[in-house]
C-alpha cells in the first residue's frame, strides 16, 4: 500500500490522528526524528484510539535513514510551493507521501534538491495558513488509495 512519512512532527494529536487514517487505509506510517512528543503521550493515543495495535508505525532517525528503507518507491513532498497538484498525477501502490512539520513544513535544503515533478501541493485560497497536518495527510492519500480502486476496503 501506501506510506506517509512525517518528518519532525511536533503535534501529539496530529500523529494520533494520522495513525487512525494509516490503520484505515493500510498505509505504513513513517515518523522522523526528532518527534516533539513520545508515542505514549496521552494526547497520541487518544487521537489514534485503539488503532496503534492496528497499525504500522516505524521511526527513523533522519530522513536519509527513512528514504533508503523504502527503497525505489516514489516520495512525493507534499508542499505549500508544490508545482503540481494532488489530483494531477497517477498515484501507484507503494508510492510515499512526505509531509513537513506543522510550524516549518519541510527544510528549504531538503526542497532544494526534490525532483519537482515529485513536489505536489494542494490547492488553497490565497492568503491562507495550509491546512492541518492530519487533514492534509487524510486528502492525499484517500486521492491516492481512491486511485487503485481502494484495495482491501
Amino acid at each position: 500500500m501506501f506510506h506517509v512519512i512525517l518528518f519532525e512532527p511536533e503535534i501529539p494529536p496530529n500523529t494520533g490522528n494520522a495513525i487512525r487514517l494509516c490503520a484505515n487505509t493500510g498505509a505504513t506510517l513513517h515518523l522522523v526524528r526528532p518527534l516533539g512528543f513520545t508515542l505514549d503521550d496521552a494526547r497520541v493515543r487518544r487521537a489514534g484510539l485503539d488503532y496503534h495495535e492496528m497499525s504500522r508505525v516505524r521511526e527513523h532517525s533522519s530522513l536519509a535513514t527513512c528514504l533508503k528503507a523504502l527503497g525505489d518507491a516514489r516520495v512525493f513532498a507534499v508542499e505549500t510551493s508544490g508545482a503540481r497538484r494532488y489530483d494531477e498525477l497517477r498515484y501507484q501502490a507503494g508510492d510515499a507521501f512526505l509531509f513537513g512539520r506543522e510550524t516549518a513544513g519541510l527544510p528549504a535544503e531538503t526542497l532544494a534538491g526534490w525532483p519537482p515533478e515529485r513536489l505536489i501541493r494542494l490547492p488553497m485560497i490565497p492568503g491562507n495558513r495550509s491546512l492541518n497536518l492530519s487533514n492534509a495527510v487524510a486528502v492525499v492519500v484517500f486521492e491516492a488509495w481512491r486511485q487503485i480502486g481502494f484495495p482491501g476496503s
